[in-house]
């Protein structure tokens, strides 16, 4: 890290301290162009990608999934199943490569730690009171530490929109920063909740409060509201990120949840990480896509590049 960016790092971490000196610096930062942003995005959209290359993409795709099943009706049998498909996704091809990470409700935990232990598969558990994040703070960190104690190394936490959007700054700061002390060694992904922001310049200020404070990812999305991860925002949040590290010498993950149901949609994705961020974060240590119906889509795909024939939609277990 340079000089410069050591001491702007200090200078940055000096405004958690107060609620004016946040809301200076993140309403300091440059407007979002919102045509520009989604004419960039479509643009991005129509790179073609072909043979070789899309073969290379999905399987860096594959190993970008948090397999995710978050429903009330979750079971100890149905995240084990989950656990193992991240393990193995196609039991018929060992070349295949593992999930990320498999990502569930901190009840759900100790289950999906009996399959993963020993893999280098991450074990993820949303906390905080997912999906709204409204619950006392207190709450909220035993919600993490409880995930943690159980094996999660990975949580992903919910901000607080309603203090976000009434320009509480400090108040969303110091979850986050206390939330990543509750943490311990597991990584942080901060939850935007981007469909509530309602605006890019929202976004774009969500984006820099959570990695101010500490976050190791920002994300999209809950999945829990009708407007989950775009093109658009997450090209936004990319943006922050490079900034962010071009300001610090920090970087931080993007990823996007909620939506990405198909391997032309996964690839659109890693386009724009690659001319937004550059090869850096196309890894899966700093860019992750949150989804369950995702994966079979690449497993289909991917056989038809190996054979030449479309396994069908019933080939591959239902998440």
């Amino acid at each position: 890290m340079t000089a410069t960016a050591t001491s702007a790092r200090s200078d940055l971490s000096e405004l958690g301290r107060s609620e004016t000196a946040l809301r200076t610096f993140l309403h300091g930062l440059p407007g979002v162009d919102q045509v520009g942003a989604e004419q960039r995005a479509a643009q991005l959209g129509t790179r073609s990608i072909k043979t070789t290359a899309k073969a290379e993409a999905i399987d860096l795709a594959i190993r970008m999934v948090d397999l995710t099943t978050l429903e009330g009706a979750d079971t100890p049998g149905k995240v084990r199943a989950l656990a193992a498909k991240a393990l193995r996704p196609d039991p018929a091809d060992p070349s295949c490569p593992h999930v990320g990470a498999v990502c569930v409700y901190p009840a759900m935990v100790p289950y999906v730690a009996e399959v993963l232990r020993g893999s280098t598969v991450h074990l993820a558990s949303v906390a905080t009171s997912f999906p709204s994040g409204q619950a006392p703070l207190e709450i909220k960190l035993a919600d993490v530490r409880a995930a943690v104690e159980a094996g999660a190394d990975e949580i992903d936490m919910v901000i607080n929109r309603g203090a976000f959007l009434a320009g509480r700054y400090a108040e969303v700061y110091d979850e986050i920063v206390a939330t990543k002390s509750a943490c311990g060694d597991a990584h942080l992904k901060v939850i935007l909740e981007t469909g509530e922001l309602a605006t890019y310049d929202n976004v774009r200020r969500a984006s820099w409060l959570a990695m101010l404070a500490g976050g190791d990812f920002i994300k999209t999305s809950t999945g829990k509201v009708p407007v989950a991860a775009t093109l658009p925002v997450t090209l936004v949040m990319l943006e922050a990120v490079r900034d962010f590290r071009a300001a610090t010498g920090r970087q931080v993950g993007v990823k996007p949840a909620g939506g990405i149901k198909n391997t032309k949609d996964a690839i659109k994705y890693l386009v724009m990480v690659n001319e937004t961020v550059g090869a850096d974060w196309l890894d899966p240590d700093w860019f992750r896509f949150g989804a369950s119906s995702l994966l079979n889509d690449l497993l289909m795909q991917r056989t038809k590049l190996t054979t030449g024939v479309y396994a069908g939609p019933d080939y591959f277990t239902l998440d």
